[in-house]
């Protein structure tokens, strides 16, 4: 004779080992509460906040929503890098001026770092 399935919760899900960081832990919360919500819409229980919330998801705007955001992202990186680059460029071309002062005759490097010097 075969035994009934208990349906708790711990046989329902595989037991996941802790989580090691904050991060990680909230994101194991995460997949556990999308995993009862659709196991919820499979039983047809789900409520209607549910139900609306993954119906919105499927919508074009959200996915339009979702590209924009995408992009945003990517110009903000490239700003980043952008201000980044510039940076050490001037930092290239304050030692190339260095440089030629020094190779010029007007003092060595050490001296025209001293900040006690006036020009």
């Amino acid at each position: 004779m075969r035994k009934a399935k208990n349906s708790s919760s711990s046989e329902t899900y595989p037991k996941m080992r802790p989580a090691l960081t904050p991060e990680a832990d909230q994101s194991q919360m995460i997949s556990l509460a999308y995993n009862l919500v659709r196991q919820r819409l499979i039983d047809g229980t789900a409520s209607s906040q549910e139900t609306t919330h993954f119906l919105k998801l499927g919508t074009e705007k959200a996915k339009l929503e979702n590209k924009l955001l995408e992009a945003q992202t990517d110009m903000a990186i490239a700003k980043k890098e952008a201000l980044e680059s510039e940076k050490r460029s001037a930092e290239r071309f304050e030692e190339a001026l260095k440089a030629f002062r020094t190779y010029s005759g007007q003092g060595s490097a050490e001296e025209m770092d001293d900040p006690d010097d006036e020009y």
